[in-house]
């Protein structure tokens, strides 16, 4: 009966304990982007040096196939066109498997790159990776990167219904203040 109780005190603890997000500290606006190198659906491997000169949204989210990850990855498909007259490439990266996010690119119809942290290095350097001690996870954050590769403007409070428009209205500021999308 103890042992019962104390296996349901843990299960208790662990459900009412605050997330904690993993130990690196998520990079602030003007640092350099911490550089990475990862497989996206296609298994080819995707670094961020392959994009300097551009803008890039790196946007971490939970699980692929979840009802806010497939909407927040709708409307980045949706406004594709957008980022791509801006000079922008959209990037997403979680904690699944390549082939998870081919199976997920196919069913949903998306066709920007996601990429596979399954090592969860990416998520940590990104201060994006959540630990509820058996199950790990990519926060919900985003990282707007300019063409010299700095971070530009954090995004820790993301609603996915709304989060691609408040994306592109904050590119728009920061392509203006920069002197254009270059």
């Amino acid at each position: 009966m103890r042992h019962r109780v104390l296996n349901i005190a843990i299960v208790v603890v662990a459900a009412v304990t605050p997330l904690i997000v993993f130990a690196a500290s998520m990079p602030s606006v003007g640092s350099l982007a911490p550089e990475f190198s990862l497989a996206s659906q296609e298994g080819t491997p995707v670094s961020l040096k392959d994009y300097r000169g551009k803008w890039v949204v790196l946007y971490f989210y939970p699980k692929d196939f979840s009802s806010g990850c497939t909407i927040e990855a709708h409307n980045f498909q949706r406004d594709q066109p957008k980022y791509q007259q801006r000079n922008v490439v959209v990037l997403g990266v979680s904690v699944d498997s390549s082939d998870s996010h081919k199976q997920f690119c196919t069913k949903e119809g998306l066709n920007f790159k996601l990429l596979a942290d399954t090592d969860h290095k990416v998520s940590t350097a990104y201060g994006s990776l959540t630990d509820l001690w058996l199950v790990k996870f990519a926060s919900r954050h985003t990282f707007i990167i300019n063409p010299e590769g700095k971070v530009a403007k954090v995004f820790t409070e993301v609603d996915p219904k709304t989060h691609s428009e408040e994306v592109l209205a904050a590119l728009a500021e920061l392509q203006k203040q920069s002197g254009g999308s270059r």
